[in-house]
């Protein structure tokens, strides 16, 4: 392990992180919130910290494998670290573990929240808050479609050409240049936004933090009742259509910008990922029409708005699904577990290996009946390589045997059973709310410092995709 390399890289990251400081202290300066002191000593840290790391650690030595990993890891972890400081010095969450949990929040778009009056932040941290989402939803793209296939576990295997899905050589030959289409299109999409909630009546900062929480499938609000507040219909469904497009491939995005509008249509994890949505909207719209005696307007309206937003994994929520019956509760636990789609900003375990998991099932009962037949999986007329379902099955097994032990941790933390499933269930898959004490119009503010920890840990390792945080602890990756 070249630490040198890693040290070189990191500082960047810090110098990057002071310079992304600019924008919350520019409406720090606007509101005159007070907050402005808090931002500009961060800002100091973070580069003169970098700064310090990156000069003192020049290297011409190549980035290899174990370096990238390395990188990878403890990069969200430190820009998690240095951007929790404004919250301390401040004063608007005290505890470092709070700030830390916070802010790890915001980088993994996870959307989970200790605070239990958001509207009393002030415009520049609240900005900052909602600006972690942003780039972390942006950095996690770039890491799946640019640098992790390089390091030879892009999207776990599953960016490679012989599924359907993003690889850097479908977009372009260059990382840079992959990058910068990415960022290219997911800024013009958030500018889309931005204006489109603009339209509703939202005021700029909360359209920008709102477009934020959206595109990077993050739910960080800048109301304590989060879209509910607005009572819009109109921002519902607008913030519905781009969580959808969030939670979508983005290089389908790039295809239909180069004019290629049947790129949707022909993807087959789009297509899954599409009427998968419409039927669990049908089903919960008739579900609280017929258990709830609500309206059918009002029906559809509030299931489409949470069934998207938690399939996503984006989080915002415009009613208490707590309120509902134990079987709507339950489909909410159970989409928690579905993610959108491969190369889009959500997080969970992703529809690509739920389609690949539920072939796999069927394959296994037609063996049943031809025990010597070769079977295999194909998606989109691709025969799907054996390795890969391998590595998705792995995935999906260790996935829930995390969420089975996270539970049992939590539960020893004293949460009951439903808060304490619904809590890893929420922050493994990036989702932020969930059940019983962490509801949607709750917050993770009462569970244990030891909790948060290992919770913010969670959150790490669903948006890595596992693979690529648990490798560091093995002891092998350490050695020569």
């Amino acid at each position: 392990m070249n630490f040198r390399v890693v040290l070189n890289v990191l500082g960047a990251l810090l110098i990057f992180e002071a310079l992304s400081f600019i924008l919350p202290l520019s409406f720090s300066l606007y509101y005159r919130d007070g907050d402005t002191l808090s931002i500009v000593y961060t800002q100091i840290i973070c580069l003169v910290t970098g700064t310090f790391v990156f000069f003192l650690t020049r290297s011409h030595a190549e980035l290899r494998i174990r370096e990238g990993f390395a990188i990878v890891g403890l990069g969200w972890t430190t820009l998690a670290a240095f951007g929790a400081i404004p919250f301390v010095l401040h004063g608007s969450i005290p505890l470092y573990t709070d700030a830390f949990f916070e802010t790890m929040s915001g980088f993994t778009t996870t959307g989970a929240s200790i605070l239990t009056d958001i509207e009393s932040l002030p415009h520049g941290l609240l900005f900052w808050r909602s600006l972690t989402h942003w780039l972390g939803g942006m950095g996690i793209i770039v890491l799946s479609l640019a640098i992790l296939p390089i390091l030879g576990v892009g999207g776990m295997q599953l960016f490679k050409a012989e599924v359907p899905g993003p690889s850097p050589d479908k977009l372009s030959p260059r990382i840079k240049e992959t990058a910068k289409i990415l960022w290219v299109v997911y800024l013009l999409l958030s500018v889309i936004e931005t204006i489109l909630l603009m339209f509703g009546g939202m005021s700029l900062f909360d359209a920008l933090c709102h477009t934020f929480g959206t595109m990077a499938t993050g739910g960080f609000s800048t109301k304590n009742g989060s879209i509910g507040h607005f009572n819009s219909l109109y921002i519902e469904i607008v913030i519905i259509v781009f969580m959808v497009i969030a939670g979508t491939n983005f290089s389908l995005h790039y295809s239909m910008l180069r004019g290629n509008l049947k790129s949707y249509w022909k993807d087959r994890e789009f297509l899954f990922y599409f009427k998968f949505l419409l039927i669990m909207i049908v089903a919960v719209t008739g579900m609280l029409h017929l258990s709830h005696f609500l309206e059918l307007g009002k029906s559809l309206r509030h299931a489409a708005f949470q069934v998207v937003s938690i399939t996503t994994t984006t989080g915002y929520c415009t009613a208490d699904f707590e309120n509902w019956t134990n079987g709507g509760q339950l489909i909410m636990l159970l989409l928690m577990f579905v993610g959108g789609c491969a190369g889009s900003t959500g997080g969970s375990i992703k529809i690509i290996r739920i389609m690949i998991v539920l072939k796999q099932g069927v394959n296994e009962i037609r063996k049943l009946l031809h025990p010597n037949a070769y079977i295999p999986i194909r998606l989109g007329g691709r025969v799907i390589h054996p390795d890969t379902v391998t590595n998705v099955l792995g995935f999906f097994l260790i996935y829930m045997l995390i969420f089975a032990a996270g539970t049992v941790c939590m539960a020893l933390f004293g949460l009951d059973l439903i808060s304490a499933g619904a809590s890893v269930a929420a922050t493994l898959g990036n989702i932020g709310p969930g059940l019983g004490q962490v509801g949607p119009t709750d917050n993770y503010s009462a569970i244990a410092h030891g909790g948060k920890w290992l919770l913010s840990f969670f959150m790490l390792l669903g948006r890595l995709e596992l693979y690529t945080i648990l490798i560091l602890f093995i002891p092998e990756f350490w050695k020569k």
